[in-house]
């Protein structure tokens, strides 16, 4: 369960099954410990950790300095969020470059938590040092996400009122009533000359005079044969 690769991390990796935590070994004698799904599964791993440390040989101290760093908690509000209009409207504790990342970052100063919330519903939660913080954090945000709640869709061309999908089949019924563009045929373009072109002469015969050869279209008749072929 350890393994220690100096040329990719300066640092021993070791894992538990129970609880399922890994440890980052320092030779510093620093231990990081992740993985974990609480405070109090932390604390065991750490005890654990120091246990093995001691039975292979070393001497760890008496009383370990165990400090929670940061805490990850997602959870899914179960309704799709207008994030432009979360951005907009708190543009101060806000910022949303979906070219860069699909999720907009919403920091909040107490508790001093970090929100990542995406247009699916799904908000990650992290940089709490309790887990009363996660609860808080989503507390005081939900409001706002419920105020930009995602309820229509984008009305159909034709239609002058915006309508709920799925509410008496209205998205088929305006699929059916949408007019029908005319139908455009695709035209049928030039044949091409295939073959040897350094062997073709002036006219668009061979350099032994070969009538088989077929003449190269010239700007001017392709333009005719594309203008003959183009019926709406």
């Amino acid at each position: 369960n350890t393994e220690f690769t100096p040329r990719r991390f300066a640092a021993v990796i070791m894992r538990l099954r129970e609880p399922r935590a890994t440890a980052l070994l320092f030779s510093s004698g620093r231990m990081v410990v992740t993985g974990t799904k609480s405070s109090h599964n932390s604390s065991l791993a750490t005890k654990k950790f120091a246990y093995i440390l001691e039975r292979v040989g070393f001497q760890p101290q008496s009383y370990i300095d165990f400090k929670v760093q940061n805490i990850v908690g997602t959870v899914d509000v179960g309704f799709p969020i207008r994030l432009e209009g979360v951005v907009y409207a708190h543009p101060t504790f806000s910022s949303y470059e979906p070219e860069l990342f699909p999720g907009l970052i919403y920091r909040l100063v107490q508790p001093r938590v970090v929100l990542l919330i995406f247009v699916s519903g799904k908000v990650v939660i992290t940089g709490a040092k309790k887990e009363e913080d996660l609860v808080e954090g989503l507390r005081k945000v939900y409001p706002v996400m419920l105020e930009f709640r995602k309820a229509t869709v984008s009305p159909v061309p034709g239609k002058g009122s915006n309508f709920v999908a799925g509410e008496g089949g209205g998205v088929a019924a305006a699929a059916a009533a949408a007019p029908v563009r005319p139908h455009c045929q695709v035209p049928t373009l030039p044949p091409i000359v295939t073959g040897n072109v350094a062997s073709l002469g002036k006219g668009g015969r061979g350099r032994g005079g070969n009538k088989e050869t077929p003449r190269v279209r010239r700007g001017k008749d392709l333009n005719n044969t594309f203008e003959g072929h183009l019926e709406v």
